[in-house]
């Protein structure tokens, strides 16, 4: 694959109103503020918003050149009557998903999401989600993003997924370029090493997303949410464990958490979700300091983590 993946990437679906609402200023200024940072990783999804993230990502990035931006297939937005979103976006709109992986089904979710964004082609487009629609996205999905590759509507194509079983099969497969995985290769959870390994060997390319397990890692007090459910008591002790022999070496449990997933062969970028400049300079900054070999070494040593490649 000949697209280069910057290490450090913003994630779209906070400035989509993932939970609570964002302003149109607030998500124009968390993209500037990331392109300050020297951020030049874009992500985002028909998903986020019902095409809000992808609106706002494409009016924000407007007139810049030189970055790299992702989006997705695998919901096909519909017109319908305007109702508040239930998939926990905070929106209000006539636009509905539709599951479609079908070959045309990607080819228009691909149009739609270029005339939001703004722009005549996307890097890298990504099947979304395909948890229960394996068959089709392999039969289907993927050979269409294929040939979208071959006319150069994409650079590069792959799949975004929180779990890694069935990126597996892709990896193994099929020519895909590249893998999201979400929440699989983290300071606490690293069930995603088989399908890391598997990706160093032939040489597709990983982005991690989810690094802070949706909450659980993004403060040195661990607590909260556990990939969105409230975490478990055994989980919260590993996490505090974890933090614990970060202080000693005077690092913070956000800043190894973004840089855990980084050490692996197989990672060529993070992408971290961020709502407000704040947060987004916050990250740049966390991702910016280097965290001591030591620190790695105990954390292993102890049986806290474990580290593939």
């Amino acid at each position: 694959m000949s697209l280069a993946l910057p290490a450090l990437g913003f994630g779209g679906a906070p400035i989509g109103n993932l939970f609570s609402p964002v302003s149109d200023q607030e998500a124009f200024d968390a993209v500037e503020a990331a392109w300050q940072a020297g951020v030049r990783l874009f992500d985002t999804a028909p998903h986020y918003g019902l095409g809000l993230s992808e609106r706002r990502l494409g009016s924000a990035l407007a007139g810049r050149s030189g970055y790299v931006l992702s989006t997705k297939v695998g919901r096909v937005l519909e017109r319908g009557e305007p109702e508040p979103d239930t998939e926990g976006f905070a929106v209000t709109t006539d636009l509905h998903r539709r599951w479609d992986f079908s070959a045309s089904g990607v080819r228009r979710s691909l149009d739609d999401s270029l005339v939001r964004l703004g722009l005549p082609s996307v890097d890298l487009a990504l099947v979304h989600d395909p948890d229960d629609h394996a068959e089709q996205a392999l039969a289907e999905a993927y050979p269409a993003l294929a040939a979208l590759r071959e006319e150069g509507v994409v650079r590069a194509i792959g799949l975004g997924m929180n779990q890694w079983q069935l990126p597996l099969r892709f990896v193994r497969e099929t020519d895909i370029d590249v893998v999201m995985l979400a929440g699989r290769y983290t300071l606490l959870d690293q069930s995603g090493l088989p399908l890391l390994e598997e990706c160093a060997a032939r040489g597709v390319r990983v982005i991690a997303a989810g690094v802070f397990n949706s909450g659980m890692l993004a403060t040195d007090e661990p607590g909260g949410t556990f990939d969105y459910a409230p975490a478990s008591a055994s989980l919260v002790d590993r996490a505090r464990k974890i933090a614990a022999v970060c202080a000693r070496y005077g690092v913070s449990l956000p800043q190894a958490a973004i840089a855990f997933p980084l050490r692996h062969p197989a990672v060529s970028s993070i992408v971290l979700g961020s709502r407000n400049a704040g947060e987004v300079r916050r990250n740049a900054a966390l991702a910016a300091r280097p965290v001591p070999e030591e620190v790695w070494t105990e954390l292993t040593s102890e049986g806290l983590v474990a580290c593939g490649g």
